[in-house]
């Protein structure tokens, strides 16, 4: 489809601070330092995006202003450590909503 081969999720490699943006939807963001930022109006709802840390050090997922970003595993808000080499997956619920969850996420 328009957001590319079923079978296989692309990467967008980032090696510093990244704030996401609608392409990413469907993709996988492989961030090795200065973390990722989630501002509104990226995501349409039922979108998602994969973050990988590809590295050893945690790297912070920020709730841009305007956005709520429930942790799926209690169901707190706000930004999001994801611990070195950890991977989280972040799904537009509609509107300002997203919910994450994944290993090494805190």
């Amino acid at each position: 489809d328009s957001k590319g081969d079923l079978r296989r999720i692309i990467r967008n490699v980032q090696t510093s601070a990244y704030v996401l943006v609608a392409a990413d939807a469907g993709k996988c963001v492989l961030i090795t330092s200065g973390g990722v930022t989630l501002n509104t109006n990226t995501f349409s709802d039922g979108e998602a995006v994969t973050i990988v840390n590809n590295s050893g050090s945690d790297q912070t997922i920020t709730q841009g202003s305007g956005v709520t970003l429930y942790n799926s595993a209690d169901g707190s808000t706000g930004n999001r450590t994801l611990a070195g080499r950890g991977m989280a997956t972040i799904w537009c619920g509609g509107g300002t909503s997203f919910f994450i969850s994944g290993a090494g996420l805190s």
